[in-house]
């Protein structure tokens, strides 16, 4: 069991959807149902802050079922859904539309953020604390009307949020600028590896410190969403994530590709804000080892290989991740760059502690059993034709991952096991302790 910081031998029993008991043996009693996990690793599910279920309004690209399916045959038990559907979920309204829409629908247990836009404090202010994972504020690159660019707004916002607030942080002017640059010298035929120059690490640090000053300044929680650069990490601090009020969060895809591997991935991993340097992933990696970062996620974005076989500015940023973050996240143990202890810290516990959810995020008594469990030495090949997405391809094809996700539960039930998805979407909508 990996676990709070150890590893431990045991046995669990669960009964009723929760840990019931951990213990270093338990016996079997007439009719439970055992899963042998001799030789194998158990980690509380990754709970996985940021993805996009594209539903509602892009049901061609995928939906909440089809992903939450990827989702725990990934080892994802809960996730959190961002708000730039079609329509934009900005008001009260729309976000109870959302959790209505999805129930019954989930494999792995969900929320959903409120967004932000120029014109809708008052909603933003009016949202009940316990009632949503947090309040997303697109400080840059968005869909719609969801680029929150008004001084005096960001300002109103950091300072009345009722709760904590996610942020998005890329200057749209610096990039905008860049993009004019690069068309000037190339046309519309721009090399895939320059995205990582347009949107670049100066438009991240112009917003993300934008962000932390406000932070600062008004008190407010901040959690700032998959950064991308070392020169922005000189903003923040290292230290346990309870004791934050600003936090940071990674993203699984720019800890494991940087710019050299647009050579052969090209717009696949196209993303915003852009996989960078070597140089930063690196400084990325160890900022997870140090507690810089307190977060790894996935920001799952899945768009069809149609949409993405276009020429630079015509191919739609985002990748679909969830089936493989947790697999590509291990590979740094096979590495030797983090421990499995910090591993299951970054997925799952810290983003309980962060987010103040409710029995979730830990191996505990008591707790609800959502768990993932690994064999560490069974390899596993990516191939298109086992991706569960709806758009149906991997950025991470023909990779062999090390290690192998052997099942998944949540809430107790196996959803997920060698391979097969059991008929089950018994997600639960999550609950914050706030």
């Amino acid at each position: 069991m990996v676990n709070e910081g150890s590893l431990t031998p045991g046995d669990i029993l669960i009964e009723n959807q929760r840990i019931e008991k951990i213990a270093a043996e338990i016996t079997p009693e007439y009719g439970d149902t055992v899963l042998d996990a001799n030789g194998k690793y158990l980690f509380p599910g990754m709970i996985d802050d940021q993805v996009h279920f594209r539903e509602p309004g892009q049901p061609h690209k995928a939906n909440m079922r089809s992903e939450s399916i990827a989702a725990v045959a990934g080892g994802i038990t809960s996730v959190m859904d961002m708000p730039n559907n079609n329509p934009p979920i900005t008001t009260l309204n729309a976000l109870e539309e959302k959790f209505k829409l999805a129930q019954g629908r989930m494999a792995a247990n969900y929320s959903f953020y409120l967004g932000a836009t120029n014109d809708n404090l008052t909603e933003l202010q009016s949202l009940d604390p316990t009632s949503a994972c947090g309040i997303k504020v697109f400080m840059g690159s968005s869909t719609g009307n969801m680029l929150v660019d008004r001084p005096e707004t960001l300002d109103a916002i950091f300072k009345t949020a009722p709760t904590l607030i996610a942020t998005h942080c890329e200057d749209s002017p610096t990039i905008l600028e860049n993009e004019a640059k690069f068309r000037e010298k190339y046309g519309e035929d721009v090399p895939i590896r320059c995205h990582a120059d347009i949107r670049s690490a100066e438009a991240c640090y112009k917003s993300s410190s934008m962000a932390v000053e406000l932070a600062k300044t008004h008190g407010a929680k901040l959690h700032v969403l998959h950064i991308t650069t070392e020169k922005e990490l000189e903003l923040f601090t290292k230290g346990a994530v309870e004791n934050k009020q600003i936090s940071l969060e990674v993203c699984a895809h720019h800890l494991f590709f940087d710019q050299e591997d647009y050579d052969t991935k090209g717009t696949l991993i196209k993303c915003n804000p852009a996989i960078k340097t070597t140089a930063d992933r690196a400084a990325l990696i160890k900022a997870v080892q140090t507690d810089v970062i307190d977060i790894i996620a996935t920001d799952h974005a899945p768009h069809t290989l149609e949409e993405k076989s276009n020429t630079y500015f015509k191919a739609p940023s985002g990748l679909p991740l969830m089936q493989h973050a947790f697999q590509s996240i291990l590979e740094h143990f096979h590495r030797g760059l983090f421990s499995l202890e910090r591993i299951a810290e970054k997925t799952s516990h810290a983003v309980a502690k962060r987010y103040n959810i409710t029995d979730r995020g830990y191996l505990r008594e008591g707790y609800f059993a959502d768990l993932v469990l690994v064999d560490l030495d069974k390899p596993d090949v990516v191939t298109s034709d086992k991706a569960l997405y709806k758009c149906g391809w991997s950025p991470f094809e023909g990779y062999t991952f090390k290690s192998s996700i052997v099942a998944t539960l949540v809430n107790g039930e196996i959803v997920y096991e060698n391979g097969e998805i059991k008929p089950l979407l018994n997600g639960q909508k999550l609950v914050f302790d706030r």
